[in-house]
């Protein structure tokens, strides 16, 4: 495990859309992270990135949810706590690093220390995301349009 410039770690970024998605309200987003939480098996990363209300927590309650590690209501935006842990089946780590200003709070997080065993990391925000991982990468991009519609394009790395 090692740590990336910002440079860097934005280049390894997926860049081929696999799936595109329209949904139109908060329900149909956590279904997507249902949906989503389908095709993921321990370990992988889920990295979410797009504007801040574009609904990267939502999308993230269904995925946990999904998975059967909490229920969709106690899923939580992680900003002030930066990680919550959440396992029943398997360990679901999600980060929210909108928050991270500088290289040395996010050290103080131990995200390396979340590649220790198996589990699926979400994080938030990925894009402030410097550690180098071989785990599996599904990226999520997700966009705000009018009203309730988000724009969601999946891809792995």
């Amino acid at each position: 495990m090692s740590f990336l410039s910002p440079a860097a770690a934005s280049s390894r970024r997926c860049r081929r859309v696999d799936n595109e998605f329209i949904t139109a309200s908060a329900e149909e987003t956590i279904e997507r992270g249902r949906d989503l939480a389908k095709s993921l098996a321990p370990p992988v990363m889920v990295l979410l990135s797009g504007e801040l209300g574009s609904g990267k927590t939502t999308l993230a309650k269904g995925i946990v949810a999904g998975l059967g590690a909490a229920r969709e209501e106690d899923v939580t935006s992680p900003t002030f706590t930066l990680v919550h842990v959440y396992h029943n089946h398997c360990k679901v780590f999600h980060v929210d690093l909108y928050r991270v200003e500088q290289f040395r709070d996010l050290e103080t997080l131990g995200l390396e220390d979340v590649f220790a065993e198996p589990a699926i990391l979400i994080i938030e925000w990925s894009e402030q995301f410097p550690l180098r991982s071989d785990w599996p990468a599904l990226c999520v991009h997700l966009e705000h349009l009018e009203g309730d519609r988000r724009r969601i394009r999946v891809s792995r790395r």
